[in-house]
């Protein structure tokens, strides 16, 4: 590869795999620098396939303009999706915001890759691991104050309102203000980096060198470049990527475990104590359970009707791992005001503002799923804690 005679810009890395020629075009996600990196690239280099770090669904979300009008929200609560859906959209959401500060649409540097693969008749590759077996990944293998942690921050980044310009994203692009990013994540969530950024650093770089022809530009966020390139010379299989990893056996210990818990508590309370202390506890556990589920569906300005059914939903719900008062209580909001075409198609605009979030009926479903739920387990646990000190105190 003579790179005198293809002169391309500072931000791509150039490596050789076989008789392959790669160029790594590193990019922040929100910059016109970024748009305009990919457009110099692929019209110096005129290559046979261009990869872009995208997977089919983001791919849809991102080309289709009415991907948002063809979702189903019942189907999303029941196959359990409403809270990642929830984050997907709080992330939108930032992007959103930033993109407007700089002045250029979020993945506008994967559209133009796009664009100029079919202009040039180029092969398209989606060269990144679906996302939805990249976050299933990374759940399953988080402990339960991880998870927490994850949720209060994704639900922070709703509020998010910290100033970015084009310079400081410049900035991040450079390889030693990524490391010291990714070396503070590494510490905070190990696992997520692992699975969020390493793994895909690993796929992308197959994906990548097993592109048709052989001049490939890739377009990736400037944090895989250093990744890509340790593992671009190395056969990995995908297979083991791509896998779900059954729930650990803490995980299901734990989420039988405190119904089973409670249940033993009611059931010791109503043998060792009479009606009077068996009608307490009871008691206890329907009102705290019940009352911060519908606690939490109020919170996200839930109709009345949906309120009560977290209320009532809870205390049974919260016995059976397979069931959840945040899913009675979205479907319900759902049923009471079903979205309409228009409410979908205005989730674009609508999500830029923490205000959107509560007034557009598909997400507030989805909050009412999510604070319902949160309430339940914080219910659960401090009922559980009452009743066994109510039964601590029978047995002395």
């Amino acid at each position: 590869m003579n790179e005198e005679e293809v002169k391309i810009p500072d931000s791509v890395s150039c490596v050789r795999v076989g008789d392959k020629d790669i160029y790594l075009v590193g990019t922040a996600h929100v910059s016109q620098k970024s748009v305009e990196d990919v457009r110099q690239t692929i019209e110096k280099v005129k290559p046979d396939a261009i990869c872009v770090e995208l997977c089919q669904s983001r791919y849809n979300a991102l080309t289709q303009r009415d991907n948002w009008e063809n979702m189903n929200i019942f189907k999303i609560i029941r196959e359990r999706k409403s809270t990642f859906l929830l984050a997907q959209l709080i992330m939108t959401s930032f992007y959103k915001r930033l993109g407007e500060k700089l002045g250029v649409q979020p993945g506008a540097e994967m559209l133009e890759a796009i664009k100029l693969a079919d202009n040039a008749g180029a092969s398209l590759v989606l060269a990144d691991r679906s996302i939805e077996v990249t976050l299933k990944r990374v759940w399953r293998y988080l402990g339960f104050w991880d998870k927490l942690k994850l949720f209060t921050g994704v639900f922070i980044g709703l509020f998010e309102t910290e100033e970015l310009d084009e310079e400081l994203i410049e900035k991040i692009k450079k390889q030693d203000q990524l490391e010291n990013i990714m070396m503070e994540f590494a510490g905070k969530f190990p696992e997520i980096k692992k699975r969020l950024l390493d793994e895909r650093d690993i796929y992308l770089s197959q994906k990548i060198s097993q592109a048709p022809g052989q001049k490939i530009v890739a377009v990736v966020g400037a944090g895989h470049i250093q990744g890509i390139k340790e593992h671009i010379h190395q056969q990995h299989p995908l297979g083991p990527l791509n896998e779900i990893p059954l729930e650990s056996q803490t995980g299901t210990a734990f989420k039988w475990g405190i119904p089973l818990l409670i249940i033993v508590l009611l059931v010791a309370t109503f043998y060792k104590g009479g009606a009077e202390d068996s009608q307490r506890v009871i008691y206890i556990w329907f009102i705290t359970n019940g009352t911060l589920s519908a606690l939490g569906a109020a919170i996200a300005l839930g109709h009345p009707i949906t309120i009560v059914s977290a209320f009532l939903a809870a205390p049974f719900t919260s016995l059976n791992p397979l069931l959840a008062a945040g899913w009675v209580a979205g479907l319900v909001q759902a049923w009471i005001r079903k979205p309409l075409v228009a409410d979908f198609e205005n989730l674009p605009e609508q999500t830029r503002t923490v205000k959107g979030f509560w007034t557009n009926p598909v997400t507030k479903i989805l909050l009412v799923t999510a604070f319902a739920n949160l309430g339940s387990v914080i219910g659960t646990i401090i009922a559980g804690s009452w009743i066994g000190k109510e039964l601590v105190k029978l047995f002395n």
